[in-house]
């Protein structure tokens, strides 16, 4: 089977093309540029295109199907070589789906938490030895690839990303998958680029819903009242409901706590939208025959994937913890927990406005209140950043005024961001740093040093 990727240096569709690999097949690729982490791990696997462009006369090598991925253009060379000769063309997300045509399905939709609900479970299933194929979009501890695709896995278990689909396809990602066991951890608005007002991105999780096969079950929050509403006039009568909410818990000595049934389970992982994460998780894997002992054995080891909660460093007096929140929802969660889980030190949150939505002015009304437990809070965006979105420039004053912080400070220069970091007056801190970028190049390992000699 030969299977020609266009746009192969993107995350998902790098990981597609190493596991397809992996699985026998012969696989080629184009990409008009490809960052790290792709770049090494296509080339380990002899997968790294011999020059970067687009070249249509790979299409008339005939390969059995073609990939396209988000990041191709409609009028790409390849895509429209590929179209003309009648070829087999997928998204990735609609590739997935005929690879585990034959599986149990089950895909992790919301706004936030997928991931880490996703990493839970691939989690839970390896300290299991369960087998399962999979899709996820970080990386994780335990896994070189992820994507897995096998002959003989029972399970597929997918993100279920709500973007579309491809250059072609403006179909959501998980409306695709048809998932037997679908799970919706929250909804709050975000992709403004592709939903234009909150009705319409909400419309694509009720879509979801309708989705799912028939005789299926869907796990959801009951604690996120859009989404309980959703799923109780949605879901039809051969939808099995399983709403979640936050366990009872306890902290002691720093080691989170879940009390269920009077039996105390310890927990690597801290703050409720974790353990509302952890919920869901332990509700899919009861679905796949494990127990609820079972789940806390294998939970207590995990540590989370990259950049969700990261502890870059931690000497008891100072703590710089990395995460991926950029959205108001996942802002605000990810600033209370750490603000539970540390409550005597000076909080110093910081975070960058960097992707479409969080850039984008008529959009920043929705972060008020989003840093409200921190001692300090700083914003940075790169203005290049903007550039590159084709957004119009944005006002240091007025993203202060949309955050709705007294004494919040706002960089749009990396130095100045890093000189008002370093200048923190060292001993009982914890930096939070979040972003789904890269705040303009700051080494993080370079804040560290700094006060680990200070």
């Amino acid at each position: 089977m030969k299977v020609h990727f266009i746009a192969i240096g993107g995350s998902a569709m790098h990981n597609l093309a190493i596991a397809l690999h992996q699985k026998g097949y012969a696989v080629t690729g184009s990409d008009d540029e490809i960052f790290e982490p792709s770049l090494t791990r296509l080339r380990k696997y002899g997968l790294l295109p011999g020059e970067f462009g687009w070249f249509p006369e790979k299409i008339e090598k005939m390969p059995d199907s073609v990939i396209v991925g988000m990041h191709a253009k409609a009028d790409n060379p390849e895509l429209l070589r590929a179209q003309e000769l009648g070829l087999d063309i997928y998204s990735y997300p609609e590739f997935l789906y005929q690879q585990s045509k034959n599986k149990t399905r089950i895909v992790i939709g919301g706004s936030h938490g997928k991931t880490t609900i996703t990493s839970m479970i691939l989690h839970v299933l390896k300290y299991h030895n369960i087998d399962a194929d999979y899709m996820v979009g970080a990386q994780l501890e335990g896994f070189e690839v992820m994507v897995r695709l096998s002959e003989n896995a029972p399970f597929m278990v997918m993100e279920g990303d709500e973007y579309p689909s491809s250059p072609t396809d403006p179909r959501p990602k998980f409306h695709l998958y048809k998932p037997h066991i679908a799970v919706i951890s929250g909804i709050a608005w975000d992709h403004i680029n592709v939903f234009k007002t909150f009705d319409d991105y909400q419309d694509q999780f009720r879509k979801f819903i309708h989705c799912i096969e028939p005789g299926g079950k869907l796990i959801y929050c009951a604690a996120d009242q859009r989404v309980k509403e959703l799923c109780k006039s949605e879901a039809s009568e051969l939808i099995t409901l399983y709403p979640y909410d936050l366990p009872d818990y306890s902290n002691r000595d720093g080691v989170t706590h879940v009390i269920k049934d009077s039996v105390s389970y310890p927990v690597s992982l801290f703050g409720k939208h974790n353990l509302l994460n952890m919920q869901a998780a332990s509700f899919v894997t009861m679905q796949m025959g494990i127990s609820r002992e079972l789940f806390f054995e294998a939970i207590k080891s995990f540590k989370g994937a990259s950049k969700r909660m990261e502890i870059l460093y931690d000497d008891g007096n100072t703590v710089v913890i990395r995460d991926f929140a950029h959205a108001p929802s996942k802002l605000r969660a990810t600033v209370e927990a750490v603000r539970e889980n540390y409550p005597g030190k000076k909080l110093v949150a910081c975070m960058e406005l960097h992707t479409y939505s969080s850039l984008s002015a008529h959009f920043l009304d929705q972060y008020s209140g989003s840093m409200e437990p921190a001692d300090v809070s700083i914003v940075f965006f790169n203005p290049k950043a903007l550039a590159l979105k084709k957004l119009p420039d944005l006002h240091q004053d007025m993203v202060a005024r949309a955050f709705e912080k007294p004494g919040i400070r706002v960089f749009n220069n990396t130095d100045k961001l890093k000189s008002a970091l370093f200048g923190t007056e060292p001993g009982n801190v914890c930096f939070l740093m979040m972003s789904s970028g890269n705040f303009g190049g700051l080494d993080l390992n370079e804040l560290v040093k700094h006060f680990v000699f200070h």
